[in-house]
């Protein structure tokens, strides 16, 4: 009999409290601001991002071009010891194959180089403008009394009243300008 009482009582406490608290936690969310924001948006769109992706484009046009010219001198090569192969000594056609796979092994080498240095400049760029776009997000949720912003593609609907991809895109490219 004891603990039917003190477990009523315990039921009537707890929905006691949760009567009081209701009307605070209805005022409590009429305070709460969402916001969502497409970040990958900000980085393609960005005066930032596009320059990065300008200068990561150029570097891959200098690389490439370094990489066809080792491919053209391997094929010449492949072709004078196939066209030489008949009238060539053995020793002769061997020292030609071995240059072969030797430049072969050097356009393995910087095709890799270069996919690595591409890659770690890509990651750099697109480190440094996330950084910066994450304190840009976090000055204008304290600013503008954000309770929440979320990355939009995490996000399987929301109303699109929430989403602030441009107001961050205008502020993060004036912010940029302003540091120049």
């Amino acid at each position: 009999m004891k603990n039917v009482l003190s477990g009523r009582f315990l039921t009537f406490c707890c929905l006691f409290f949760a009567l009081i608290m209701l009307p605070v936690s209805s005022r409590a969310a009429d305070a709460i601001k969402f916001g969502s924001i497409d970040v990958q948006k900000v980085l393609n769109e960005s005066e930032t991002g596009k320059k990065a992706k300008s200068d990561l484009e150029t570097l891959i046009k200098t690389r490439q071009s370094n990489i066809d010219e080792k491919g053209k001198a391997i094929e010449k090569l492949k072709t004078d010891v196939e066209k030489q192969a008949s009238v060539l000594s053995s020793e002769a056609r061997k020292n030609k194959e071995d240059e072969l796979e030797k430049l072969l092994r050097e356009y393995q080498r910087i095709v890799q180089d270069s996919q690595a240095e591409i890659k770690k400049k890509e990651g750099e760029f697109t480190d440094t403008i996330l950084k910066e776009i994450r304190e840009l997000i976090e000055k204008i949720g304290e600013e503008e009394g954000y309770t929440l912003i979320i990355e939009r593609g995490m996000v399987l609907y929301s109303n699109k009243g929430i989403d602030i991809t441009d107001s961050v895109l205008k502020k993060y490219d004036t912010l940029k300008k302003s540091k120049k």
